[in-house]
This record gives structure tokens, sequence and C-alpha cells, in this order.
């Protein structure tokens, strides 16, 4: 392969965009095109730019990675290698339907052989059939949306990807969830977990008969929640079961009470 690989790298985290930046720099055959910070960005440079291989983060405020493939189209991607934290849907359907990701935090050898798959694929000129199975994926998702919300599932278990491994932590297990810039942080006990999740997202995967969210950054698990005392401007305290204290603002308490009365 003679020509350079038109790159282009779309990911809203700085320091993952340097990863992968780098990681490219190393191969000779590689053109960076540009970096997106979101998906708006992204949209418009596939659009302006035609990139051979796209580097495409999932997990996007606003426009994920999904809704760049909806508003591109299928038929205009040549490769692409999805960029990804722990999604437990995204991964099963990038299984099922035979597309490459690297799952973060990766290592060279992953990396490396993700791309030597979508120089592959280039080579051969694949884009027909990566455009059906990508097509599938869009349709797929778009099914799991119209899913009418009682019957969804709700989240059971998360999993936590930390120093190298992965907990598996039992949502049931939870006692509070607290905002932390672009992550959530998952109590449990006195052992605290960051997962890269917003706060908004993740409170519509919870069950809201178990959840509560009692302040905007905030969301409890009801069976934890002991005594409520009110604070000052009409706040409330909201104290757990071992004791630790929670606010609440006073938007908020009705809808507390509403789920706590038998």
């Amino acid at each position: 392969m003679s020509a350079k690989i038109k790159t282009l790298i779309v990911d809203d985290e700085p320091l993952a965009r340097r990863n992968l930046r780098l990681l490219l720099s190393k191969d000779p055959q590689i053109e960076i095109l540009d970096e997106c910070r979101n998906g708006r960005e992204a949209v418009k440079a596939i659009n302006t730019l035609a990139p051979d291989l796209i580097f495409l983060d999932i997990q996007m405020p606003e426009m994920d990675g999904f809704d760049v493939l909806a508003h591109v189209g299928p038929e205009n991607i040549h490769a692409i290698i999805f960029v990804t934290a722990f999604d437990q849907y995204a991964l099963k359907a990038f299984d099922v339907h035979a597309l490459d990701y690297l799952l973060k935090p990766f290592d060279d050898e992953r990396f490396a052989h993700a791309l030597q798959r979508a120089k592959t694929q280039i080579e051969a000129r694949e884009i027909n059939r990566l455009s059906k199975r990508l097509l599938a994926l869009l349709e797929e998702r778009e099914s799991e949306r119209k899913t009418p919300a009682e019957q969804s599932s709700y989240l059971t278990r998360v999993m936590i990807k930390a120093a190298g491994r992965v907990v598996l932590l039992k949502v049931a297990e939870i006692d509070f969830i607290e905002a932390d810039g672009n992550y959530a942080k998952l109590h449990v006990g006195r052992k605290a977990h960051l997962l890269r999740e917003k706060m908004n997202d993740l409170e519509g995967q919870l069950d809201p008969a178990k959840f509560v969210r009692i302040h905007r950054s905030v969301i409890v698990n009801l069976d934890r929640i002991k005594e409520m005392h009110p604070h000052f401007n009409g706040d409330y305290i909201v104290v757990l079961e071992d004791g630790r204290q929670l606010r609440m603002s006073r938007t908020r308490r009705e809808h507390l009470e509403a789920k706590l009365k038998p």
C-alpha cells in the first residue's frame, strides 16, 4: 500500500486523542487529517475530509459515535475502529456485526492488531461489506431505542475497569452515586468506584423504583435511606443507614417522599 491512509481521530477526551495520535505517528503509512472533540465536529470533518480510516469514540455527550454514523451515512465510511470504555450493548453489537473496536484502556499490541485489520480492509476495498454491517448496527440500535420503557431491563450490574482489571459491581449494592466531572462515582460501603458515565445517562438505566435523584449531582438507593432532616433554605439532609449525610434540594423533596410512601 503506497498511498497514505488519511485518518481522523474522534474522542471527547484530550488524553485519549493524544494517545491515539502518538501511536499513529509511529506508522509511516498514516496521515492524520484532524482531531475532533465531539460528534458535531466529527460529522463536519468526515463530510469535508473524506478520511480512509476513523477512530471513533462511542461515549460522547450530546452526539455519540452511533449518532455520528447515522448523520454521515454508513456508505461514506471506508474503515472504522470504534473506541470505547466498557459498554455492554456496544461491545456485544460490535462482536455480532464483526466490527473492530478498542476497549479503553488498550495496549500497544491490541492497537497494532486493530490498525492492521483496518489496513487490510482498506486495501481490499471492502466498503460495501462494511456499509452493510454498519447499517445493520444502526438498525439494531434504533430498534432498541423503540422498545417501550416498561419492557426495557434496568441495569443489574456494572463493570468497572481499574488497575488493569475489571470489577463486577451489583447495582443493588450501591449506596449512592455522585457526579465527578465526566464520571459517576459509585459509593459502595466505604469504597468508591469511578464509572465513565454522565449522571443523566446513568439515571435512565437505573430502576426508578429503587434509585432516585435527590440533587443534580446525587442519586441515592432508596433502601439505604434512614432519615431526612430539614436544612437551610428549604433543603433537606438525607441520612443513610451507615450515618452518611447527603444534601437534597428542596425541589426534589416531594418526589422522594412520594417514592418512600408504602
